[in-house]
């Protein structure tokens, strides 16, 4: 049994197949899947989905790249739609300094406010962070994110230096079926100082499909290749990395 912690089944690439998908994930033994909003659309349609398919949770939040137009207007529906009864997070909300598709104040800003949200509504918080580790971590620390119910840093990119500063502040970790990359080594090396009792799995579906799927589609039945990759790359039983993910995220999300 393993849970997807990071997945956007709303998003159109799902359009066609996405009751096949979910029908999918199951037989492959992800039964329970998070889908996690990157925009005030996407936050709508995930709280839909999770109330239309038993196994699937939804976060709600704003994506940095559209930090810019997340206005007050916003923030009072994403409020409202904390309420509903299977979100389990705040997020994806972070800051992402590499494309910069909105000035980075304003993603700042915004970042606070949903740090903010958490904490009022107690749901712990998915932060996304791209070229962007040190400010994030300075901004999460600023606000007190001890306070908050959880904190996890989704596709982890960042180095051994950052994974420790992560750790030590109590935050979760969670990786993607990029480990599974040929040329992955730098990032495996990271995955091998995680704890197993800090790590989720995710992936980041429809994004980043694993090695021998690259360029296609991903989806959650794939996230059996990156449990037997994390295992490998942490010299861990298969089995152990299967059932202490899965406890990881039922405790997090509160399933």
């Amino acid at each position: 049994m393993l849970i997807d912690t990071h997945c956007h089944l709303d998003f159109p690439q799902f359009d066609a197949d996405r009751d096949l998908v979910v029908e999918r994930a199951a037989q492959a033994g992800v039964k329970t899947i998070v889908n996690v909003a990157s925009s005030l659309k996407a936050s709508r349609d995930a709280v839909a989905l999770a109330e239309r398919f038993p196994g699937v949770f939804a976060t709600i939040g704003i994506h940095p790249h559209d930090a810019q137009e997340c206005d007050e207007a916003a923030f009072a529906e994403i409020r409202r739609l904390a309420q509903a009864k299977k979100v389990v997070a705040i997020g994806e909300v972070g800051l992402d300094f590499y494309r910069n598709l909105s000035p980075q104040k304003d993603q700042e800003k915004v970042f606070e406010r949903f740090i903010v949200l958490a904490r009022e509504t107690k749901l712990p918080l998915i932060v996304h962070t791209r070229m962007s580790h040190e400010r994030a971590f300075e901004i999460l620390q600023g606000h007190r994110a001890a306070g908050l119910p959880g904190v996890v840093v989704h596709c982890f990119s960042g180095d051994t230096a950052f994974l420790t500063r992560c750790l030590d502040a109590g935050f979760f970790v969670s990786f993607t079926c990029n480990v599974t990359y040929r040329k992955a080594d730098a990032l495996r090396a990271v995955l091998a100082h995680v704890p197993l009792e800090r790590l989720f799995l995710e992936t980041d579906a429809p994004f980043l499909a694993p090695e021998g799927r690259r360029g296609q589609r991903n989806e959650p039945a794939y996230l059996p290749a990156l449990a037997q990759e994390a295992a490998r790359v942490m010299r861990e039983d298969l089995g152990a990395v299967c059932e202490k993910t899965t406890q990881n995220a039922k405790a997090f999300f509160r399933l």
